[in-house]
This record gives structure tokens, C-alpha cells and sequence, in this order.
């Protein structure tokens, strides 16, 4: 496997483990396996999945290093859920929860779940008809999925439980950061990608907890 220098140095920057890059390669030969039959990503990526895909994802988790219990909105074909999922393989208590409504997609996120051996538990249910059901979650992600406004509207339920979201966006991030940098009931920070593109990763926080108004 010949990986670009880019993806070597996203590697090495994030410390990824060897035996998470095992996993990682598990997941590439999944992923082309079932994209020969279902639309999992685009076409032109499968020539990039390390780099557009699985490190990129990597991040993700990074910037939430403390956080063990994941909620990830959308996860299609597991970006960045189940690459959390494998980063967090072998920590006690550790869960990403996949939240998809495409039951093909949920039978692929279960088909990787299980030969890289990750804490992922897959819902086949739509976003809203879910996310109010979690207790516990320390951080909630979605990639590619829709704009800012939405993500935070979607998983604000959480967000008033304490939880921290990230989310990764592209270049054209500050078009979708309009309104939201105003609205006094958020703290948002914004971090430059380590991967190619000029995408930045987005981190959303609560200012008042639901119950007390005291800050979190």
C-alpha cells in the first residue's frame, strides 16, 4: 500500500496506531467491495480514500480526545463515525453510535463494525425520531450531511446535556458560520484541517447548561 505524503504526515501528526491502520485497511477493502455494488461514496474518491476519507475522519476524534461515548448523525458509509469508532477500539466503554436511515448503508456499517472488531452500535431510524434518546454522549459528529444551522439544530438535544460537536466543513465554512457566531446560546471555535483543501473543523459547546443556566 503506497500512501501519499499528505496522508503519511496526517498519520504521524494524529499518532495513529498501527493497529488502527490495520483497521483502516479492512475498512478500504469493505469499502471498494460494496461500492462495486452500492453507492457508498463518490467514484472519483475510492482513489483517495486514506486521504479524503479515513484521515480526514481521523480529526475528528482527535480534537475530542477525552470523549468516549460518540453520536454520529448521518454516518452513511461510516465518515467520521466508524474511523472514531476504530480510534477508541480497546478503550473501556468506549461507543460510537451510528445513526443512518438507509438500512443498505446500516447492513455495510455492521459489516465493518464487525470485522474490525469497533464499539459501533448502528440505528436504522431517522435523526430526529433518536437523538432526544440518548443519556450519556460526550461528543456528537456529522460529515457532509447539511449545513451548520441544521447540525446544531439537529443535535442541540445533546448539546443541552453537555455534549461537544464536531463537525468537519470546507472550504466555503464561513458562508454557514453566518448567524450562528451571533447566536448568544453557542460557543463555536474553528480549526484549520490538517488535510489538504482548506477544509476547517468546527466545534460546537453549549454556553448554559439546560438545567441551571450556569456555564459548562
Amino acid at each position: 500500500m503506497t500512501l501519499s505524503k499528505a496522508v503519511v504526515k496526517g498519520i504521524e501528526k494524529l499518532e495513529i496506531s498501527d493497529e488502527s491502520l490495520r483497521q483502516f485497511a479492512v475498512y478500504e477493502a469493505l469499502l471498494r467491495k460494496w461500492s462495486a455494488v452500492k453507492n457508498l461514496v463518490s467514484r472519483s474518491s475510492l482513489d483517495d480514500i486514506w486521504e479524503r476519507h479515513l484521515i480526514d475522519s481521523a480529526q475528528v476524534q482527535r480534537a475530542a480526545p477525552a470523549a468516549i461515548v460518540w453520536v454520529d448523525l448521518g454516518s452513511g458509509a461510516g465518515f467520521p463515525g466508524l474511523v472514531t469508532a476504530i480510534l477508541l477500539s480497546g478503550i473501556p466503554d468506549a461507543r460510537v453510535h451510528l445513526i443512518e436511515s438507509d438500512h443498505r448503508k446500516c447492513a455495510f456499517l455492521r459489516d465493518v463494525s464487525r470485522e474490525t472488531g469497533c464499539n459501533a452500535v448502528v440505528h436504522n431510524q431517522r435523526i430526529e425520531d433518536i437523538i432526544s434518546g440518548f443519556e450519556t454522549v460526550d461528543a456528537v459528529s456529522a460529515r457532509a450531511l447539511a449545513p451548520l444551522p441544521q447540525l446544531i439544530d439537529w443535535c442541540d438535544p445533546l448539546l443541552k446535556k453537555g455534549a461537544l460537536a464536531v463537525f468537519p466543513k470546507g472550504r466555503e465554512v464561513d458562508s454557514e458560520l453566518t448567524g450562528i457566531t451571533t447566536d448568544s446560546r453557542f460557543n463555536l471555535s474553528t480549526h484549520t484541517s490538517i488535510m489538504p483543501g482548506g477544509g476547517s473543523l468546527v466545534l460546537v459547546r453549549r454556553r448554559f447548561s439546560e438545567t441551571s443556566g450556569e456555564n459548562t
